[in-house]
């Protein structure tokens, strides 16, 4: 077993979260997919059980403790003094793992203009046996993946807020193991988010937000002193819009869009005749890219034009409805092009109310390749505690 198939089986166990991917390359229109590769695929999963449920639409969701996540500046406008959240969702259960997903965060107001965030994600890939070139059993280890965030918010105006984030990502999917007499360690990155909130009551019934956030951008990620072997972070830009409705004193209604875009550049492609075709010469070349240089040229890097870049941008439909601001009900969609990963699936959740808590429960199912799908009946529950000063 070389070094770098070590590496892509274990970020394949992490990342195998489309049927696409699981099915491999297939033809769509007589082209294969070109499916951009990072490391840490875990950042781009919903780390609540609210947006998972609105088809990873969160953007421009209301403020709430997991608004580090999808853009930091909300929390400026932050209903509540300290709200604290936590989710745990049991990760491809349907394929017998026993990896599991965990987030912690919340935030806590400074003032009526500026609020502080933080937050701590968790992802264990269960337990992997290890085994040699000739199937002997090396040993079992315990791969695992973590992140820390923390943020601060603040109004500049009545209407719009700026946020910052600063994330520590540790890696360790080898758990140190020697490989071809290579030994293999633990991956650690920087990286940083920043936001851009705007809200708007049109009137005392309704509202409308806008959303603008671009996150995971930072160094590469390294598992061995090959420094031409580095992985590029899911650094991606999201674009989100929200309206909501009061109907009257017990019913209202909100709905929500996000378009996301990976700041990755798109892998050339290799001809029949052994040319490439795309931004990058080579593979070599394209992975010795640097990640600020990349995250500019993945705007017209795809080696098929524009037509490939626009099919790199995903969607999210998500609409929620609450009664008497204690028993909602959320449904949702997401999108995403076959050639770049498939992901297609519908959502469903609902939350509840009770006093200073909140309970958040969200229903994933998929919509491509429905029979063998490994995200089939993903859940996730969240907790949320909240403290009202003025309480």
């Amino acid at each position: 077993m070389n070094k770098r198939f070590l590496k892509i089986g274990l970020m394949f166990v992490a990342a195998v979260f489309t049927a696409s991917i699981a099915n491999a390359q297939y033809s769509v229109t007589g082209q294969k997919n070109n499916y951009i590769s990072t490391g840490i695929p875990i950042l781009q999963i919903a780390p609540d059980a609210i947006s998972g449920a609105l088809g990873d639409a969160g953007a421009a969701y209301s403020p709430n403790a997991y608004s580090s996540h999808w853009n930091n500046a909300k929390i400026a406008f932050a209903p509540k003094d300290l709200s604290i959240s936590t989710t745990y969702t049991p990760w491809l259960h349907k394929l017998g793992t026993d990896m599991n997903f965990l987030y912690l965060g919340g935030y806590k107001r400074i003032n009526n203009r500026s609020a502080v965030g933080a937050a701590l994600t968790y992802f264990s890939l269960g337990e992997i046996d290890h085994t040699g070139e000739d199937g002997q059993h090396l040993g079992q280890f315990h791969p695992n993946e973590f992140m820390v965030d923390v943020t601060y918010s603040m109004r500049l105006s009545d209407n719009l807020a700026l946020g910052a984030s600063g994330r520590f990502i540790h890696d360790d999917i080898t758990n140190g193991l020697t490989v071809e007499d290579q030994t293999t360690k633990s991956a650690n990155a920087l990286a940083a988010d920043v936001g851009l909130y705007y809200q708007y009551d049109v009137d005392k019934n309704q509202q409308v937000a806008a959303a603008l956030t671009i996150s995971n951008l930072g160094s590469k990620l390294s598992y061995s002193d090959d420094d031409t072997d580095n992985e590029f972070l899911p650094a991606n830009m999201r674009i989100g819009a929200r309206y909501s409705y009061e109907i009257d004193d017990y019913n209202s209604i909100s709905a929500l869009v996000d378009f996301n875009k990976l700041l990755v550049p798109t892998p050339p492609i290799q001809n029949e005749d052994g040319t490439w075709s795309g931004k990058y010469e080579n593979m070599a070349d394209y992975r010795q890219t640097s990640s600020m240089l990349g995250a500019i040229q993945s705007f017209y890097d795809a080696p098929r034009g524009m037509g490939e870049e626009l099919r790199e941008i995903s969607l999210s439909l998500g609409a929620e409805y609450w009664y008497s601001n204690t028993f909602a009900a959320r449904l949702g969609y997401f999108y995403e092009h076959k050639t770049k990963g498939g992901r297609q699936y519908v959502t469903a959740g609902v939350g509840m109310k009770y006093k200073s808590m909140d309970i958040d429960f969200s229903y994933l199912v998929p919509t491509s390749n429905f029979s063998n799908n490994p995200l089939a009946n993903t859940i996730r529950i969240s907790l949320t505690y909240n403290i009202d000063k003025k309480k």
